[in-house]
Protein backbone atom coordinates (compact mmCIF):
# COMPACT_ATOMS: atom_id res chain seq x y z
CA UNK A 1 0.00 0.00 0.00
CA UNK A 2 2.95 2.36 0.57
CA UNK A 3 4.79 1.45 -2.34
CA UNK A 4 1.24 2.29 -4.26
CA UNK A 5 0.61 5.38 -2.42
CA UNK A 6 4.60 6.50 -2.98
CA UNK A 7 4.13 5.69 -6.69
CA UNK A 8 1.10 7.85 -6.85
CA UNK A 9 2.92 10.84 -5.08
CA UNK A 10 5.73 10.53 -7.92
CA UNK A 11 3.28 10.42 -10.73
CA UNK A 12 1.41 13.45 -9.34
CA UNK A 13 4.95 15.29 -9.10
CA UNK A 14 5.68 15.03 -12.74
CA UNK A 15 4.90 17.85 -14.98
CA UNK A 16 2.11 17.95 -17.38
CA UNK A 17 4.29 18.73 -20.07
CA UNK A 18 6.21 15.92 -19.29
CA UNK A 19 4.63 13.29 -21.90
CA UNK A 20 4.91 16.15 -24.60
CA UNK A 21 6.98 15.33 -27.86
CA UNK A 22 11.01 16.05 -27.82
CA UNK A 23 11.66 18.06 -31.00
CA UNK A 24 15.33 17.95 -32.21
CA UNK A 25 16.08 21.27 -34.31
CA UNK A 26 19.02 22.97 -35.50
CA UNK A 27 20.11 26.01 -34.10
CA UNK A 28 18.96 28.57 -36.79
CA UNK A 29 16.07 27.41 -36.29
CA UNK A 30 16.05 28.68 -32.57
CA UNK A 31 13.60 31.81 -32.82
CA UNK A 32 11.77 30.70 -36.01
CA UNK A 33 10.61 27.44 -34.32
CA UNK A 34 9.54 29.11 -31.25
CA UNK A 35 7.11 31.23 -32.53
CA UNK A 36 5.83 28.41 -34.84
CA UNK A 37 5.28 26.21 -31.61
CA UNK A 38 3.44 28.74 -29.93
CA UNK A 39 1.06 29.35 -32.57
CA UNK A 40 0.57 25.36 -33.03
CA UNK A 41 -0.18 24.52 -29.04
CA UNK A 42 -2.47 27.49 -29.50
CA UNK A 43 -4.21 26.10 -32.34
CA UNK A 44 -4.41 22.35 -31.35
CA UNK A 45 -3.29 22.61 -27.64
CA UNK A 46 -0.44 20.13 -27.90
CA UNK A 47 2.42 21.28 -25.64
CA UNK A 48 6.10 20.89 -27.48
CA UNK A 49 9.32 20.72 -26.09
CA UNK A 50 12.03 21.78 -28.08
CA UNK A 51 15.54 20.98 -28.09
CA UNK A 52 18.17 23.07 -30.08
CA UNK A 53 21.48 22.23 -31.45
CA UNK A 54 23.54 21.05 -34.24
CA UNK A 55 22.23 18.67 -36.94
CA UNK A 56 25.15 16.59 -36.65
CA UNK A 57 24.91 15.80 -32.89
CA UNK A 58 21.10 15.33 -33.54
CA UNK A 59 21.72 13.01 -36.64
CA UNK A 60 24.09 10.79 -33.76
CA UNK A 61 21.46 10.79 -31.07
CA UNK A 62 18.33 9.63 -32.67
CA UNK A 63 21.13 6.94 -34.47
CA UNK A 64 21.48 5.97 -30.72
CA UNK A 65 17.73 5.97 -29.83
CA UNK A 66 17.34 9.59 -28.41
CA UNK A 67 13.48 10.02 -27.53
CA UNK A 68 13.10 12.59 -30.14
CA UNK A 69 10.01 12.55 -32.36
CA UNK A 70 10.54 14.93 -34.69
CA UNK A 71 14.15 16.42 -35.99
CA UNK A 72 14.40 19.44 -37.78
CA UNK A 73 17.75 19.27 -39.58
CA UNK A 74 19.72 22.94 -41.12
CA UNK A 75 20.94 20.44 -43.82
CA UNK A 76 19.35 17.50 -45.68
CA UNK A 77 21.98 15.45 -45.70
CA UNK A 78 21.89 13.92 -41.91
CA UNK A 79 18.09 12.90 -41.81
CA UNK A 80 18.85 10.96 -45.56
CA UNK A 81 21.69 9.50 -44.09
CA UNK A 82 19.49 8.32 -40.82
CA UNK A 83 17.16 7.00 -43.52
CA UNK A 84 19.66 5.06 -45.64
CA UNK A 85 20.89 3.93 -41.96
CA UNK A 86 17.42 2.36 -41.53
CA UNK A 87 17.14 5.26 -38.16
CA UNK A 88 13.80 6.75 -39.95
CA UNK A 89 11.47 5.30 -41.92
CA UNK A 90 11.55 8.14 -44.74
CA UNK A 91 13.45 11.10 -45.74
CA UNK A 92 11.42 13.71 -44.78
CA UNK A 93 10.50 16.34 -46.49
CA UNK A 94 12.10 19.81 -47.17
CA UNK A 95 10.47 22.71 -44.61
CA UNK A 96 12.91 25.86 -45.84
CA UNK A 97 16.24 26.96 -47.13
CA UNK A 98 18.56 28.83 -45.29
CA UNK A 99 21.33 31.64 -46.22
CA UNK A 100 24.56 32.41 -44.67
CA UNK A 101 25.65 36.11 -43.21
CA UNK A 102 27.87 38.26 -42.14
CA UNK A 103 27.55 39.66 -39.07
CA UNK A 104 29.16 42.27 -36.50
CA UNK A 105 28.87 44.45 -33.73
CA UNK A 106 26.25 47.40 -34.42
CA UNK A 107 28.16 50.52 -35.48
CA UNK A 108 31.80 49.37 -33.88
CA UNK A 109 32.99 48.68 -37.80
CA UNK A 110 32.33 50.14 -41.28
CA UNK A 111 29.09 48.73 -42.02
CA UNK A 112 28.93 45.81 -44.47
CA UNK A 113 28.73 46.11 -47.69
CA UNK A 114 26.94 43.50 -50.49
CA UNK A 115 29.43 44.16 -53.10
CA UNK A 116 31.60 42.90 -50.50
CA UNK A 117 30.35 40.65 -48.17
CA UNK A 118 33.94 39.21 -46.70
CA UNK A 119 35.23 42.92 -46.31
CA UNK A 120 35.11 41.78 -42.38
CA UNK A 121 37.61 39.02 -42.91
CA UNK A 122 39.83 40.86 -44.92
CA UNK A 123 39.83 44.03 -42.29
CA UNK A 124 40.28 41.37 -39.32
CA UNK A 125 43.51 40.11 -41.02
CA UNK A 126 44.82 43.53 -42.02
CA UNK A 127 44.58 43.94 -38.15
CA UNK A 128 46.34 40.80 -37.13
CA UNK A 129 49.39 42.26 -39.33
CA UNK A 130 49.67 45.23 -37.41
CA UNK A 131 48.88 42.70 -34.11
CA UNK A 132 45.30 43.30 -33.26
CA UNK A 133 43.41 39.90 -32.94
CA UNK A 134 39.65 39.89 -34.07
CA UNK A 135 38.25 36.91 -33.79
CA UNK A 136 35.92 35.63 -36.58
CA UNK A 137 33.16 33.37 -35.41
CA UNK A 138 31.91 30.33 -37.34
CA UNK A 139 29.78 27.14 -36.07
CA UNK A 140 31.78 24.16 -36.05
CA UNK A 141 32.03 22.35 -39.58
CA UNK A 142 32.04 19.27 -37.98
CA UNK A 143 28.61 19.00 -37.47
CA UNK A 144 26.98 22.47 -38.06
CA UNK A 145 25.81 22.58 -41.47
CA UNK A 146 25.91 26.48 -41.10
CA UNK A 147 29.55 25.76 -39.86
CA UNK A 148 30.22 23.74 -43.37
CA UNK A 149 28.57 26.48 -45.20
CA UNK A 150 31.18 29.06 -43.80
CA UNK A 151 33.83 26.53 -44.32
CA UNK A 152 33.11 26.74 -48.12
CA UNK A 153 32.85 30.14 -48.52
CA UNK A 154 36.32 30.72 -46.26
CA UNK A 155 37.94 27.85 -48.85
CA UNK A 156 36.56 29.13 -52.18
CA UNK A 157 37.66 33.33 -51.27
CA UNK A 158 41.16 31.86 -50.24
CA UNK A 159 40.67 32.77 -46.38
CA UNK A 160 40.28 29.48 -44.84
CA UNK A 161 44.13 29.04 -44.09
CA UNK A 162 44.68 32.52 -43.48
CA UNK A 163 42.17 33.19 -40.29
CA UNK A 164 42.64 30.00 -38.69
CA UNK A 165 44.68 32.09 -35.61
CA UNK A 166 40.80 34.35 -35.69
CA UNK A 167 38.26 31.89 -36.06
CA UNK A 168 37.11 30.74 -32.79
CA UNK A 169 34.16 28.26 -33.10
CA UNK A 170 30.48 27.86 -31.24
CA UNK A 171 29.61 24.39 -31.08
CA UNK A 172 26.00 25.29 -33.03
CA UNK A 173 25.05 28.16 -35.51
CA UNK A 174 23.50 29.64 -32.26
CA UNK A 175 26.22 30.13 -30.01
CA UNK A 176 28.27 31.17 -32.95
CA UNK A 177 26.45 34.14 -33.30
CA UNK A 178 27.05 35.40 -29.66
CA UNK A 179 30.57 34.79 -30.07
CA UNK A 180 30.23 37.02 -33.63
CA UNK A 181 28.80 39.85 -31.18
CA UNK A 182 31.04 39.62 -28.60
CA UNK A 183 33.77 42.37 -27.39
CA UNK A 184 36.85 40.24 -29.09
CA UNK A 185 35.44 39.58 -32.54
CA UNK A 186 35.25 41.55 -35.66
CA UNK A 187 32.00 39.41 -36.08
CA UNK A 188 31.12 35.84 -37.87
CA UNK A 189 29.39 33.92 -40.55
CA UNK A 190 25.87 32.34 -39.11
CA UNK A 191 22.55 31.44 -40.15
CA UNK A 192 20.75 34.85 -41.56
CA UNK A 193 17.25 33.60 -39.36
CA UNK A 194 19.35 34.06 -36.30
CA UNK A 195 20.39 38.31 -37.25
CA UNK A 196 16.69 38.92 -37.93
CA UNK A 197 15.77 37.70 -34.41
CA UNK A 198 14.35 41.25 -32.19
CA UNK A 199 17.02 40.65 -29.64
CA UNK A 200 20.04 39.97 -31.95
CA UNK A 201 19.23 42.41 -35.11
CA UNK A 202 18.97 45.70 -32.32
CA UNK A 203 23.24 45.31 -31.79
CA UNK A 204 23.84 44.07 -34.96
CA UNK A 205 24.33 44.28 -38.85
CA UNK A 206 24.72 42.15 -41.49
CA UNK A 207 24.90 41.26 -45.32
CA UNK A 208 23.46 38.60 -46.78
CA UNK A 209 26.67 36.02 -48.56
CA UNK A 210 25.47 34.87 -51.85
CA UNK A 211 23.82 31.37 -52.36
CA UNK A 212 26.07 30.69 -55.21
CA UNK A 213 29.43 30.59 -52.99
CA UNK A 214 28.29 27.23 -50.63
CA UNK A 215 26.32 24.69 -50.79
CA UNK A 216 23.10 25.03 -50.99
CA UNK A 217 21.59 25.33 -47.19
CA UNK A 218 18.34 22.93 -47.85
CA UNK A 219 16.90 22.12 -44.58
CA UNK A 220 15.15 19.02 -43.96
CA UNK A 221 12.55 17.28 -41.37
CA UNK A 222 11.58 13.82 -40.73
CA UNK A 223 9.52 11.82 -38.36
CA UNK A 224 11.36 9.65 -36.10
CA UNK A 225 10.04 5.89 -34.91
CA UNK A 226 8.82 7.05 -32.05
CA UNK A 227 6.49 9.86 -33.26
CA UNK A 228 3.36 10.21 -31.53
CA UNK A 229 0.06 12.16 -32.53
CA UNK A 230 1.23 15.38 -31.58
CA UNK A 231 4.67 15.19 -33.13
CA UNK A 232 2.62 14.29 -36.58
CA UNK A 233 0.25 17.09 -36.51
CA UNK A 234 3.48 19.58 -35.84
CA UNK A 235 4.99 17.65 -38.71
CA UNK A 236 1.88 18.31 -40.95
CA UNK A 237 1.29 22.10 -39.87
CA UNK A 238 4.43 23.06 -40.52
CA UNK A 239 4.38 22.13 -44.18
CA UNK A 240 1.54 24.62 -44.00
CA UNK A 241 1.50 28.48 -45.33
CA UNK A 242 0.73 29.80 -41.59
CA UNK A 243 4.22 28.21 -40.86
CA UNK A 244 5.93 28.75 -44.61
CA UNK A 245 4.73 32.65 -43.54
CA UNK A 246 6.76 32.09 -40.29
CA UNK A 247 9.85 30.98 -41.53
CA UNK A 248 9.65 33.49 -44.15
CA UNK A 249 9.79 36.21 -41.64
CA UNK A 250 13.37 34.67 -40.25
CA UNK A 251 14.55 34.70 -43.71
CA UNK A 252 14.23 31.16 -44.48
CA UNK A 253 12.65 30.43 -48.47
CA UNK A 254 10.09 27.98 -48.76
CA UNK A 255 9.49 27.54 -52.16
Amino acid sequence: MRALLLACLLLASVPASAGAPIVAAASSLQFALEEAAARFSQQTGHTLRLNFGSSGNFRRQIAQGAPFELFLSADEGFVQALYQDGDVDNDGVIYARGRLAWVQPKGRYSAPDEQAPLAGVHAALEALQAGQRLRIAIASPEHAPYGIAAREVLRNEGLWDATEPLRVQGENVSQATQFALSDEARGGLVAYSLVLAPTLSERSEYVLIPEAWHTPLRQRMVLTPQAGDAARAFYTWLQQSEAQAIFHQYGFSTD
